[in-house]
């Protein structure tokens, strides 16, 4: 089944069960446009049998970045840039959703204007930035008016994504990103109507959710939330099952149809895929996960009902003609870590 073609009632009619994770990579062009290499790089997956391409990270307005040399979609500059990978991975037959951004306080003010990070509270990151090596910006604590402009945010940028070409959008909502924030209650210490109990934290994701379908349809927006990750050392939402039992309806309510769980580096049954079993019955839809699984877990996975896609990150940069050296039965290439250097 998962490398065979089959119909999505969303995504129409895709190539394989095969997904390419959505991985940052920091090789956009100038004022963060997407590029012809970028084109070549994603299109080459498509060529390759790839069923569903998620774009990395692209952030929707520059108030939201906080990376290196990562594409925007917020500008008419920016939107125009990216026809490019869309006309190309359709000329292979391939789906491309545009992976939507915002980093919020796992950031630093080099990035945004020189303004501080936007977050759920004014606890910053722990740790050293990456990218500039210098400590995370203290974050400033949104007001109602900053949540109802982000949201908006997020409508302009998903409505940029599909006047760009693309098939959808995946609202980035987990690995500690801004609405990965409100949802977690160890970083979210607000006392309004966006903080507190798992109903509010879930407020702030779950309109961004719902603008966002009301502009572009159900069948056009896909969610990524990471309940349960692996980040030196294994952790979960400290709320788990009252944030899943809420959320699960909650997303449906909503009108969402597609879900990605995603929980990268990690073990696969105890992240990604305890989720999945705990969610199935209660999430009828599109569900993708993944974290490295071999072709006959993925098997089994598709088989015994429980992904509808599954995804791979890693793979499928060292592989990018993972499904053919599936089909073959060809050894697959290790990955490395200087395979980050160039778009390959």
């Amino acid at each position: 089944m998962l490398l065979e073609p089959f119909t999505d009632p969303n995504l129409g009619e895709l190539q394989s069960r095969v997904a390419m994770a959505a991985m940052t990579r920091g090789f956009c062009g100038p004022n963060h446009t997407a590029t012809p290499q970028m084109a070549t790089y994603y299109a080459t997956r498509a060529a390759n049998g790839v069923g569903l391409i998620l774009t990395e990270g692209t952030i929707i307005h520059s108030s939201g970045d906080g990376y290196n040399n990562v594409p925007h979609i917020e500008t008419k500059e920016q939107l125009d840039s990216w026809r490019c990978v869309t006309d190309a991975i359709h000329a292979e037959r391939g789906k491309i959703l545009c992976q939507l951004w915002h980093c919020g306080r796992i950031s630093h003010a080099d990035y945004t204007g020189g303004s501080a990070p936007l977050s759920s509270s004014s606890v910053p990151a722990a740790g050293i930035n990456r990218q500039n090596n210098k400590p995370f910006g203290t974050p400033r604590v949104m007001t109602p008016l900053d949540i109802e402009e982000v949201v908006a945010q997020f409508v302009a940028a998903a409505q940029n994504a599909m006047a760009a070409g693309f098939d959808g959008v995946e609202l980035h909502c987990g690995h500690g990103y801004l609405i990965d924030q409100f949802f977690d209650a160890r970083v979210n210490d607000r006392t309004d109507d966006y903080g507190g109990s798992v109903r509010n934290r879930c407020r702030f994701g779950l309109e961004v959710v719902g603008r966002v379908i009301e502009a572009l349809g159900s069948s056009a927006v896909m969610v990524r939330i990471s309940p349960s990750r692996e980040m030196g050392g294994l952790y979960d939402w400290p709320d788990l099952n009252e944030m899943l039992d809420y959320l699960m309806p909650a997303f449906r309510a909503a009108g969402l149809q597609m879900l990605d769980i995603s929980c990268a580096n990690a073990d696969y049954l105890k992240t990604s895929g305890r989720i999945v079993r705990s969610i199935r019955e209660a999430w009828p839809g599109f569900l993708m996960a993944g974290a490295s699984l071999s072709q006959q877990q993925a098997e089994a996975e598709v088989g015994d009902g429980w992904l509808d896609m599954v995804s791979w990150g890693r793979a499928i940069l060292a592989n990018p003609d993972l499904p053919a050296r599936f089909r073959s039965g060809a050894p697959l290439a290790e990955f490395s870590r200087d395979m980050l250097a160039t778009l390959c």
